[in-house]
């Protein structure tokens, strides 16, 4: 189990403060020098509710934030300064999920969705609209029409993955590997039943998809930069990625994508949803992950599955 970190001062975060009215879909942060070709992404921080959804739910705001992966994105921030790329939304999950396929349409949320064979995320209401929040709470008050859930893919969904395909083909191009690191937070229940009597419950997940997205000498090179910064690691359960790692982890093209979801508790009061007063700590230890990650050598697994 992560040990903690030392008190230091912190200035409490406000969500939302000087943000447009309407979410951007993407945010590409470039460093000046590009030298790694690890791509990070955060496609679950946004936190820029329209009002269109706040209007519509019947919920209020702070349970409509329990399904953000809150501040992930500020603790990959300095992820620029050590020559990789970062991006992210303001576009809540609950808005539009970027980790789900545009056509996962519910039809018990959106009208005149069709029936397709069973899906488990969208049963639970998790589609890429998503129809529930945390603990299974409904959002909307009524349906959707199909084209409001359209127009919201197109203005939202469509642009973000043609962003983050230009990106990783890009960087490809560039540097002949890409690690693509989709970074989530998952909530401290989730875990509850999948840890082991007397194992160590862990900290984060790590998820390839069952080595399916990353080749494996990668994954243990990510595993191991987690734990020499104090983290207990597990691989694949209860997460084991979802559509962006499906959809872009292609190994044998030189293409690696990787699902990291980090314990909340260790970073924020997910009651409140707010940083914990040691949260500056914890950013200084997600600075030396997202320096050592960016640091590794992503040719050398392509030079090992050569060899197999």
């Amino acid at each position: 189990m992560f040990k903690g970190f030392p008190q230091r001062n912190f200035h409490r975060y406000s969500p939302g403060r000087g943000m447009p009215q309407m979410p951007i879909p993407v945010h590409i942060v470039e460093p000046e020098e590009p030298r790694s070709g690890v791509v990070f992404a955060s496609p679950h921080s946004g936190r820029v509710y329209p009002a269109d959804l706040l209007d519509r739910s019947q919920v209020n705001a702070r349970i409509l934030r329990s399904s953000e992966d809150a501040f992930v994105d500020l603790l990959l921030a300095d992820a620029p300064q050590f020559g990789a790329t970062l991006i992210h939304s303001d576009v809540p999950r609950a808005y539009v999920d970027f980790n789900r396929a545009s056509d996962e349409l519910d039809p018990a949320l959106i009208q005149g969705a069709p029936r397709a064979p069973l899906n488990p995320r969208i049963a639970s209401g998790l589609g890429v609209l998503a129809r529930v929040v945390a603990n299974g709470r409904s959002i909307y008050h009524g349906k959707l029409t199909m084209d409001e859930a359209q127009e919201r893919i197109a203005r939202y969904w469509t642009p973000y993955h043609a962003a983050l395909s230009d990106l990783l083909a890009r960087q490809h191009r560039r540097f002949g590997q890409v690690l693509l690191c989709d970074m989530h937070s998952m909530p401290h229940e989730a875990l509850a039943g999948h840890v082991a009597r007397g194992a160590a419950r862990p900290d984060v997940i790590v998820g390839d998809r069952w080595g399916a997205s990353a080749q494996g000498g990668l994954v243990e090179a990510v595993e191991s930069v987690l734990r020499r910064a104090g983290f207990t690691v597990a691989r694949n359960a209860p997460f084991a990625g979802a559509y962006i790692v499906q959809r872009y982890g292609q190994p044998s093209q030189g293409m690696h994508a990787i699902q990291i979801e980090i314990d909340r508790a260790l970073y924020m009061d997910e009651a409140r949803i707010e940083p914990r007063a040691d949260f500056a700590a914890f950013q200084t230890v997600m600075r030396g992950v997202v320096r050592d990650l960016a640091a590794l050598d992503l040719g050398r697994p392509a030079l090992d599955m050569a060899a197999e």
